[in-house]
């Protein structure tokens, strides 16, 4: 029993499998019956949950619960199968299609949930046992442009470089592109305090409570954050000595936004000048204040840039690195954190190490008892690998773990058509996801209750997953399944160890001396009730906060980025008159393949819909509670038409959790950030016209 549980709160501690609060949670109960509660201690949450965690135990009961692998059989069915049988097939048919087609022909695309364990041993297994660069994962779709964005402002990306405890004492606090009232409730337990600058193209709940909503046109945040900089500067108010002592690049910086005087703002964004002065006079005037940025400003094809700018402005007003001030970024999903440190993405090493640097490959390689030229280079970013399946030297077989491309990726009627061409295709899930529906092979998995790990939350806290519940009969842990097929690919069995606590024993000497070092933390210390924040170097207590000295640069300054709006990769225009965003909704959680499932949730936002003010509405010849078909030129989605008077006129938006002809990703644009790749998921040219 963990050792924080008294004979008045018994029960499992753990943490909630969705969002990266990872909220602290006590589970109880047996299966088919389990209850779960908050943890009234775990600070991030203080005692509450959202709907979601709170019907969190649901999905480990669901009635189409995967028990037994399957196979697609001669009759393009899936069929039961032994997992003899369904491994063996796998292995054989990596083993003929790398033969045939060389190892870059096998890829692997996984997922921001899996825990730091999993999501290492993915990236070894892929880099070792298949041989292939080509392994990304969903976390690209999320992060990618913040992590880019700190990385090169801070040197180290870390989402929330400070507790999320300390938003509750800041004065004032700037949401760019983030909606926690939907999207993680429970971090309002820290903003009730301070004044809330919400910038977001829809009044939302968030919006709802702030003091002053800035509603930008979508794709204009980039052009919104050069102005407020513009402000900061021409009305005196940029802390001077700051930006002298603790950073470099700024007149490059202001050499940019010197030319968006706020009126130029105000045309392009139709944010009026009154409240673009208003959001800077307030963040300037507070002895603490943060600006946050989150999906919103994040996904699209000029996401660094445009969190770069945010950063450029909190560098100015002397936030970042400062006791009560700061700049952070909202990470998503639930290891959405530890998921891009520990070796699943396309570029990096356990440790948040780069591929490229022949230090890190020496010092993996060496932990691993390969050479370092046995590790390949960097492969494709996510979309780039989906897009080139079924392409002269694309990948021709695709291992799935922890994510469901076809709901979730951009353009996600050619990825899904793309996927149709693999000769190979296996899901390892613990439902039958879209995805799994297509796979040639399905490996039912455990699920978060029944399995032992860490995940590491939006503050860079690492936490301990614990087990309440074996898996049902018939089903395995993603770490027996890749150590089985490893071995079946000829790999060494103590390669690939099967218990979560060897495989972060392991890891903490990948991550020794890298960005996101691990060295310093383990089980014993996370279960004695250790609050432990990378980078944690062996002997430490951890950095509960970054940068309070230096910044993670050799020169230990901060970097100003010159950075200049461009309009989006598609803005309205004959045939497709208006913008659509997408995003969430409170009931629902990424591609929907847990929560749709939940009977309370599904029962709170059944179907997928399109807000629309009402004058859009009626110009389309649509009244509130029809079925529309939302259009771009990539495709269209089915959706019920919700008219809300508080949208622009010139968008609507859709969320993005539902299957089928109700997904949103049928009209996104894969356009992709040159840096980042991360895709334009937040804004595209559309048309509503009534469904047939």
């Amino acid at each position: 029993m963990d050792p924080r549980l008294t004979a008045s709160s018994p029960g499992t501690a753990t943490h909630c499998p969705y969002c990266a609060l990872q909220c602290g949670t006590r589970l109880s109960g047996v299966r088919g019956a389990v209850e779960v509660r908050p943890d009234p201690d775990f600070p991030v949450n203080r005692g509450g949950l959202c709907q979601k965690g709170w019907t969190a135990p649901d999905v480990l009961g669901v009635p189409d619960r995967l028990a037994t692998p399957l196979v697609r059989g001669a009759d393009g069915r899936l069929a039961a199968a032994g997992w003899d049988e369904a491994l063996d097939l796998v292995a054989r048919r990596l083993r003929e299609i790398r033969a045939a087609h060389g190892p870059d022909a096998l890829a692997v695309f996984g997922g921001g949930g899996l825990t730091n364990e999993k999501a290492y041993t993915l990236g070894k297994f892929a880099r070792l046992a298949l041989g292939t660069s080509q392994i990304d994962y969903n976390g690209r779709f999320c992060m990618a442009s913040a992590a880019a964005a700190q990385i090169a402002a801070f040197g180290v990306d870390r989402g929330l470089p400070f507790p999320v405890t300390d938003l509750g004492g800041a004065d004032v606090v700037l949401l760019a592109g983030a909606n926690p009232a939907e999207t993680m409730p429970p971090l309002l337990r820290h903003l009730d305090r301070p004044d809330l600058i919400v910038a977001d193209p829809r009044r939302t709940r968030t919006a709802e409570r702030a003091a002053l909503h800035l509603q930008p046109t979508p794709g204009t945040d980039l052009a919104l954050a050069l102005g407020l900089l513009h402000i900061a500067v021409t009305e005196g108010l940029v802390d001077k000595a700051y930006v002298d002592e603790r950073t470099t690049g700024f007149d490059a910086a202001w050499a940019r936004a010197v030319a968006w005087w706020p009126e130029r703002v105000e045309a392009v964004t139709g944010v009026a000048v009154s409240e673009l002065r208003a959001a800077v006079r307030m963040l300037a005037g507070a002895e603490r204040a943060y600006v946050l940025t989150g999906r919103g400003a994040e996904q699209h094809s000029k996401g660094t840039d445009t969190v770069a700018a945010f950063i450029n402005l909190a560098l100015a007003l002397g936030l970042p690195g400062r006791a009560g001030r700061g700049f952070g970024t909202l990470t998503g999903q639930g290891n959405g954190q530890g998921g891009r440190e520990m070796g699943q993405k396309a570029d990096q090493l356990p440790g948040y190490r780069l591929l490229t640097d022949p230090a890190a490959r020496e010092h993996v390689s060496r932990l691993w008892g390969v050479p370092p030229d046995r590790l390949p280079g960097p492969g494709r970013s996510a979309y780039e690998l989906l897009d080139a399946i079924g392409e002269a030297g694309g990948p021709r077989a695709l291992l799935v773990v922890g994510s469901n491309p076809v709901v979730s990726a951009p353009a996600a009627g050619r990825v899904t058509e793309r996927l149709g061409r693999l000769d190979l295709l296996v899901v390892a899930d613990f439902v039958p996801s879209e995805t799994a529906r297509l796979a040639d092979v399905v490996l039912p998995v455990a699920q978060w209750a029944e399995e032992e790990g860490t995940l590491t939350n939006l503050e860079g806290r690492v936490l301990r997953r614990r087990r309440l519940l074996d898996p049902p009969p018939g089903v395995r842990g993603d770490l027996e399944v890749l150590h089985a097929l490893a071995v079946r690919l000829g790999e060494p069995a103590e390669r690939y160890p099967c218990a979560p606590r060897e495989v972060f024993a392991e890891l903490r000497e990948a991550t020794r001396g890298g960005p996101a070092d691990y060295s310093g933390i383990s089980y014993e210390r996370l279960d004695a009730g250790a609050e432990l924040y990378w980078p944690c170097p062996e002997g430490s207590t951890g950095t509960p906060r970054m940068f309070l000295d230096r910044f993670a640069h050799p020169d230990g300054r901060a970097r100003f980025a010159p950075v200049e709006h461009r309009d989006p990769a598609e803005t309205p225009g004959p045939g497709f008159p208006l913008y659509a965003t997408t995003g969430r909704v409170l009931a629902h959680y990424q591609s929907g393949a847990q929560t749709r499932r939940v009977a309370r949730l599904a029962e709170a936002a059944p179907e997928p819909f399109v807000e629309m003010h009402p004058d859009t509405a009626a110009r389309a010849g649509l009244a509130d509670g029809q079925w529309a078909l939302v259009r771009s030129a990539r495709g269209a989605m089915r959706a019920r038409v919700r008219c809300e008077p508080s949208l622009r006129t010139d968008t609507v938006f859709v969320p993005f959790h539902f299957p089928g002809a109700g997904r949103a990703n049928l009209i996104t644009h894969p356009a992709l950030d040159p840096r980042s790749r991360m895709p334009e998921f937040k804004v595209c040219a559309v048309r509503v016209e009534a469904a047939p």
